[in-house]
C-alpha cells in the first residue's frame, strides 16, 4: 500500500501503468508455472474466463479513472468498501438468498457510513474557496461522474464474485488457473491505454535515483515503488483467489473490505491526510456494520463468558 500511495501522490494518473505491470507479472508467472507454457488445458471452459475477464478488466480500469475525477484516495477506499452492500443485494436478486434482521441492520450501518463520507466529501468539493462559481460547478460535476464510475465498478465487482462462485460450484476449485486467465486474457486491452502507460513510464524513468538496499542496484525510485507494489499485490491477489475457492463470494467480500479499512487507516496515519470527524464517524459505521455482519460478537460471547466465570471458580 505504501508503494502505491507514494506513486499516486506524485503521479495521480499512474493507475494504468500500475495495473498493467501487475497484470503482466501475474500473466508471465502463470504462463510458466500454471499453464506450463500453454501446454496445459484449462479445467474451466475458456469462454467463461472471457466473461470473467471482461468484468475484471472493466472494474480495474473504471476504478483507476475514478481517481482522475476529483475522487480523493480515502473516499475512493471507503466507497469501494461498499462492495458488501452490492454483493448482498445481487445475492438476493440473483441467488434468491434471504438474511436475518441483524444482517440487514449491518448493511444499513455500512450504507449510512458510506453516505456520510460521500456527502461530506461532496460538501468539501463544492465549498472550495479557490474556485469561482463556474469552475466550482464543473469540478463538482466531474466529482459526481467519479461517484457514478465507482458505483458501476462496485456492482460489476459484486456480480463477478457471484459469477466466480457459480463457476467453482459447477467445475471445481481452480484458483491458480483463474488467477492466470483473469490476468493474461485482458493484456491485449491495454493497447488502448498504451499512450498513457508510455507517458507515465517516461515520467517514472525521470524520477530521482534510488539505491536498493542489500543488492546495491540503482534505479529511478518510481520504478522501485512499482516493483515493490507488483510483488506485494501478487501475494495479496493470490490469497484472494484462493479464498474465492474456499468461501462464498460474500465472505470473500467481507475479508477484502476489512483489508481495505486497514489500508485506509494506515494511509491516513502515514500520510496525514485531511480527515474530518464526519469522515471518522462514517468510517466507524462501515466498520461496525461489517463486524455485525460477520457476527463476531456472537463468537466472542463464549470466550467472554468463560473469563467472567474464572474468578468465581478460583
Amino acid at each position: 500500500l505504501v508503494f502505491l500511495l507514494h506513486a499516486c501522490r506524485q503521479f495521480p494518473g499512474c493507475g494504468n501503468i500500475v495495473t498493467f505491470s501487475q497484470f503482466l507479472f501475474i500473466a508471465v508467472e502463470g504462463f510458466i508455472f500454471e499453464a506450463n507454457f500453454g501446454r496445459k488445458r484449462p479445467a474451466i471452459p475458456i469462454r467463461y474466463y472471457f466473461i470473467m475477464v471482461a468484468m475484471f478488466f472493466t472494474v480495474s480500469v473504471v476504478n483507476n479513472y475514478a481517481l482522475n475525477l476529483n475522487i480523493a484516495m480515502p473516499l475512493h477506499m471507503i466507497f469501494r468498501s461498499g462492495s458488501l452492500i452490492a454483493s448482498m443485494a445481487l445475492g438476493i436478486i440473483i441467488l434468491k438468498k434471504r438474511y436475518s434482521v441483524s444482517k440487514y441492520t449491518s448493511i444499513a450501518l455500512v450504507s449510512l457510513g458510506i453516505f456520510t463520507c460521500t456527502f461530506m466529501s461532496a460538501k468539501q468539493v463544492a465549498s472550495d474557496s479557490s474556485l469561482n462559481e463556474e469552475d466550482g460547478l464543473q469540478v463538482f460535476l466531474w466529482w459526481l461522474l467519479g461517484i457514478a464510475a465507482l458505483t458501476f465498478a462496485l456492482l460489476m465487482s459484486a456480480r463477478m464474485g457471484i459469477f466466480q462462485e457459480m463457476l467453482y460450484k459447477q467445475f471445481g476449485k481452480h484458483s491458480k488457473e483463474a488467477l492466470f486467465y483473469n490476468h493474461a486474457l485482458p493484456l491485449p486491452g491495454f493497447v488502448l491505454l498504451a499512450p498513457n502507460i508510455y507517458h507515465h513510464a517516461v515520467l517514472f524513468s525521470q524520477s530521482e535515483l534510488f539505491q536498493v538496499p542489500v543488492i546495491g542496484l540503482t534505479l529511478p525510485i518510481m520504478w522501485f515503488y512499482l516493483l515493490m507494489n507488483v510483488i506485494t499485490q501478487y501475494v495479496c491477489i493470490r490469497g484472494v483467489f484462493i479464498l474465492t475457492t474456499e468461501c462464498t463470494s460474500l465472505t470473500v467480500t467481507l475479508v477484502v473490505t476489512l483489508r481495505k479499512f486497514v489500508s485506509l487507516i494506515f494511509s491516513i496515519l502515514y500520510f496525514r491526510n485531511p480527515f474530518t470527524a464526519w469522515h471518522w464517524l462514517g468510517t466507524t459505521f462501515v466498520f461496525v456494520g461489517t463486524l455485525m455482519y460477520t457476527e463476531v460478537w456472537n463468537s466472542l460471547r463464549p470466550f467472554l463468558a468463560h473469563w467472567r466465570k474464572r474468578p468465581k471458580e478460583e
